[in-house]
């Protein structure tokens, strides 16, 4: 009778103990990242809930613990004092799907479009991935939480019929937002000139700017380029 007892009581302290879950939310927005906290801990009372405002407090986080869900915004700084851009949090992101395949994200974020830079990044990405417009109802920006927390994927947000190779996407970079002249973004991406103009003329076909359009409005090629690519969130 006494061993029977010392089984049932080894049997009893070898069960696991239940796991809390654990959610990380990014956003340097005061007000957005208290409202999404909010939700969150509606939809989840017994959640464990941690919050990062930069970049690189995201990465001291991940580093130090395990998540079954980020929750982050794109526009976030590096570290505390810089300003927030879409790119800190497309570079972040991109880190983060490759040295962490099998984190679960969400992406809440105003800037939907631009995550089409890394798309073939998120549609590699063996773990859960969905995008949610800061605009969206709360039911579905649980819905989605939820999408995610199960591996699942949702990213019909990202426009499909824009894509451009990592080079392109440099060109496009270096151009408009460093001013960088054709033969500058030449020598930065160890190319020459004349296949920086390739690039040109491929990122042109993609986005629908061409000579006879120009021509005939007037415009000019390049700056057209420019207003396209922004139009579709390949560039801040």
């Amino acid at each position: 009778m006494v061993m029977m007892n010392f089984r049932e009581h080894q049997v009893y302290e070898d069960l696991p103990v239940e796991k809390k879950l654990g959610i990380l939310v990014v956003d340097d927005h005061q007000l957005i990242l208290t409202g999404t906290l909010d939700v969150l801990h509606r939809g989840y009372p017994e959640a464990d809930i941690l919050k990062a405002q930069t970049a690189k407090e995201t990465l001291c986080l991940i580093q130090s613990h395990q998540f079954d869900l980020v929750v982050m915004d794109l526009s976030i700084p590096n570290q505390q004092g810089e300003r927030a851009e879409i790119e800190t949090g497309i570079q972040l992101l991109q880190t983060l799907l490759k040295e962490y395949p099998h984190q679960n994200f969400m992406v809440q974020t105003s800037y939907v479009k631009a995550l089409v830079r890394i798309k073939h990044e998120i549609d590699n990405h063996q773990g859960g991935f969905a995008i949610a417009d800061k605009g969206l109802p709360e039911d579905q920006m649980l819905m989605r939480v939820n999408l995610a927390l199960n591996s699942a994927t949702h990213t019909k947000d990202i426009k499909t019929g824009i894509e451009l190779k990592p080079e392109w996407l440099e060109v496009l970079r270096l151009a408009f937002e460093e001013g960088l002249t054709d033969k500058a973004i030449a020598s930065r991406m160890y190319k020459s000139e004349r296949a920086v103009r390739t690039y040109w003329t491929k990122i042109q076909d993609v986005l629908g700017v061409y000579p006879e359009d120009c021509r005939e409005t007037g415009k000019n090629m390049r700056i057209q380029t420019e207003i396209r690519a922004r139009e579709e969130g390949l560039i801040d």
